[in-house]
């Protein structure tokens, strides 16, 4: 790569921000969006970025942006670059108000709503001196982040691409199948998903590592996934159930408070898979912060036995 890229005068933090954020939605607009910039200014600064790279970096097309091959490698320098500027900036900050470190935690959305809560309060009570910046994503996009920098830990569904991570059990959570409390399901306790599959069903967006397993499953079975409506929350996902709308496939730590104010009732699933291993995950390249260390000793002290 041209010896200009790294020219602080050709590309500064915003624009490896950016270029960032646009690799990781696949999309100029949400990364415009996400490092508040006006689209035309975003795109300008990209295009400045693959000048002074003497290469295409992103192939765009009418359905997004990916990236080229040249793309991946700025990305891992780009990622690298940015978390520099970006600790230095915290360091600073932090030194000036008192505050020890700076962790940044993706976390899936099981975890986040069933375990992380009461788990970072007690965190943060023993380390009130260390900020913890907790944001929520898809598995595999937790996986990427953490191997590129942009994340210190993640926590995970386990079957995600394990290279150059270090992967440790954090906590499992059951899935189990919520329906009407009038529903033909209701009366049993326990079902298996081959019969679930003669209904309808409520689900999360693509993308989900909740949805993939679902459908993984429908299709060892020879049926098909009849998704009526796709959400983007548990909370969203019991309401349309609620409604009538369909059953569904929830971590029951998720719906368990909801299932009698809601009119709602959850049967185990006898399949194997229903029983899910969250995992936490950290880079094995790169070492972590003390900070960063000691949220991870404290995550793994509250892990599943």
């Amino acid at each position: 790569m041209p010896q200009d890229l790294i020219n602080p005068a050709r590309v500064d933090f915003v624009t490896l921000r950016l270029f960032c954020a646009v690799a990781q939605s696949g999309s100029i607009t949400q990364g415009a969006r996400h490092c508040h910039l006006a689209l035309s200014a975003a795109s300008r600064r990209l295009s400045d970025f693959e000048a002074a790279a003497g290469a295409q970096l992103l192939e765009r097309s009418a359905r997004g942006v990916v990236l080229t091959a040249a793309g991946r490698l700025a990305l891992q320098h780009a990622a690298r670059l940015f978390q520099g500027f970006e600790l230095f900036s915290n360091e600073l900050s932090e030194h000036a108000s008192g505050a020890r470190g700076h962790v940044r935690l993706w976390a899936n959305m099981s975890a986040l709503v069933q375990f992380l809560p009461a788990t970072l309060a007690d965190f943060m009570a023993r380390s009130p001196g260390t900020r913890v910046e907790v944001e929520e994503q898809l598995s595999g996009d937790i996986a990427r982040a953490v191997q590129d920098g942009l994340a210190d830990l993640g926590i995970c569904a386990a079957g995600v691409p394990g290279r150059g991570l270090d992967l440790m059990p954090f906590r499992r959570d059951r899935l189990v199948v919520v329906a009407p409390a009038d529903h033909a399901l209701a009366a049993r306790d326990v079902t298996d998903f081959r019969r679930c599959l003669a209904y309808d069903f409520v689900g999360l967006n693509r993308g989900s590592s909740l949805l993939d397993t679902l459908a993984r499953a429908a299709q060892d079975a020879g049926l098909p996934l009849r998704l009526r409506i796709q959400v983007r929350s548990f909370d969203a996902m019991c309401e349309m159930i609620a409604a009538g709308l369909g059953i569904g496939v929830l971590p029951l730590g998720a719906c368990e408070r909801r299932l009698g104010p809601w009119g709602l009732t959850a049967l185990r699933l006898e399949e194997s898979w229903a029983e899910r291993q969250l995992l936490i995950a950290a880079s094995a390249e790169r070492p972590l912060s003390a900070s960063a260390a000691l949220l991870l000793r404290h995550l793994r002290d509250g892990a599943d036995a």
